[in-house]
């Protein structure tokens, strides 16, 4: 993993005003923003889509590399700038990302999504995300450090839970850059990081609704030992745990293949 230090910033005689109910911090650290786009390495004719491209530090080194991009925006005056700015070379949709339809993007192939996340919409988004996985090619996203750790944890680490073992169900995932607080306007009060994830392809599939429900069983007291928290839970719906759950293990330790095999039984019996 990469540890990208700040240097200098870029500057603007006029520069937006980051709104808290966005969540914004516009990234301006032009090493950073040259080591995210070296990562993505984006190629002329791919269906290349930003999440909130924000005042268009990452966009426009985007559009150094190919002639056209798609982007999503909330805000109606960043909206106003990007288009004024790019022109045609920037399809941009005004809307709210959490309830874009993705489906829209995908006549033009496979999707490679990347962005700044707000952190208040990463969790929703990601989730959300799973539905159109056969349709993406890759994410890269940056997020709060925290969540990244969270994402890509090992059984027994301290970061495992639910959010990890649900997308490494469906994502192979790797944190690529740590970036400082010190590459934003305004600085956030906690470190970022760069995660990639690649969608998993073939393979019997994941039923998520399943998997969620048994997440939320066997994580909600984490603490205690499965014998008394995820096992009766199984045998009040007539599941058996097919010898993947030792009775004195505790969530944090079971293997994500372990998870789905369990949700795959938990769908096959309702």
């Amino acid at each position: 993993m990469l540890a990208a230090t700040p240097r200098a910033r870029r500057r603007s005689s006029v520069k937006p005003v980051a709104r808290k109910r966005f969540g914004q911090h516009f990234l301006v650290d032009r090493g950073v923003i040259e080591s995210i786009v070296a990562v993505v390495a984006p190629q002329a004719g791919e269906n290349l889509i930003e999440i909130g491209p924000g005042d268009a530090a990452l966009t426009a080194a985007l559009l150094d590399r190919v002639p056209h991009l798609r982007a999503i925006e909330i805000d109606r005056d960043l909206a106003a700038r990007l288009r004024k700015r790019f022109g045609e070379r920037l399809d941009l949709l005004e809307a709210d990302v959490l309830s874009v339809d993705f489906a829209q993007f995908v006549p033009g192939g496979p999707m490679r999504l990347v962005g700044n996340l707000p952190y208040n919409i990463s969790t929703p988004l990601l989730v959300r995300l799973i539905d159109f996985r056969d349709q993406v090619q890759d994410q890269h996203f940056m997020l709060q450090k925290e969540v990244v750790e969270r994402i890509v944890a090992s059984p027994g680490c301290a970061a495992y839970g639910r959010l990890g073992v649900l997308l490494q169900a469906y994502y192979d995932t790797e944190s690529l850059i740590d970036v400082s607080p010190l590459a934003f306007e305004p600085p956030p009060r906690v470190d970022s990081a760069v995660i990639r994830m690649l969608p998993r392809r073939g393979g019997e599939p994941v039923p998520q609704a399943a998997l969620s429900e048994v997440l939320a069983a066997g994580f909600g007291q984490r603490r205690k030992m499965l014998r008394k928290t995820l096992l009766p839970w199984l045998e009040a719906r007539g599941v058996d745990d097919g010898g993947c759950l030792p009775p004195t293990a505790r969530a944090e330790e079971v293997p994500v293949a372990d998870w789905i095999a369990l949700a795959r039984r938990v769908a096959a019996a309702s």
